[in-house]
């Protein structure tokens, strides 16, 4: 008799994974591949950037699988590692960015312009840019928070666990940030 991986709980797939069975990673790929690059593709804003992180968030992830702790959700500890990328990809963004600005006029139009993807789903694309705009000018801390409850539509406590803070800060930033968001629209 054989295992079905579709059956298993995440805890049971983690567990199984320690083995190295390639059957578990594709099952655990397959269960959250989709909220991984949603929120990373919210957290950058480019899908080609977005892929690339949600590949190294799983290869970081199946490569730390022994530290997964079995009692909390597998889907919070993976956003965790996920949310961490996207950290670093900002973080190497703004010194690329920064020797990018350092060189001469002559050299500018090698630079490639970097910019919001086009959103094939959206039906005013300046409105949508507009707003990606907005939240991206968001401080780190509010604009993790904004994505996470507002398009991933964690919990109030997922989102405290997966940040580690406590929900009355979760609470505190989700109001700031939309507070700011509005100001930054010239909505009242």
């Amino acid at each position: 008799m054989s295992l079905d991986p579709t059956q298993c709980s995440d805890r049971e797939l983690a567990a199984l994974a320690r083995t190295g069975r390639g059957d578990i990673y594709r099952e655990l790929l397959a269960r959250y591949k989709a909220p991984v690059f949603r929120l990373i593709r919210h957290h950058v804003g480019d899908a080609d950037e977005a892929m690339d992180l949600s590949q190294e968030t799983f290869v970081s992830a199946f490569a730390a699988i022994e530290r997964y702790d079995g009692d909390r959700p597998f889907r919070i500890w993976i956003s965790r590692i996920a949310l961490n990328k996207c950290r670093d990809w900002a973080r190497r963004r703004a010194v690329r960015s920064f020797f990018t600005r350092a060189l001469p006029l002559e050299k500018a139009h090698d630079v490639a312009v970097e910019g919001p993807a086009p959103d094939v789903h959206a039906a005013d694309r300046e409105e949508l840019a507009r707003v990606r705009k907005a939240i991206s000018g968001l401080p780190h801390n509010l604009r993790e928070v904004l994505i996470l409850r507002g398009v991933e539509e964690l919990s109030q406590s997922e989102t405290a666990e997966l940040l580690q803070v406590s929900e009355k800060t979760v609470e505190t930033r989700l109001y700031r940030a939309r507070t700011k968001l509005r100001a930054m629209l010239g909505e009242n």
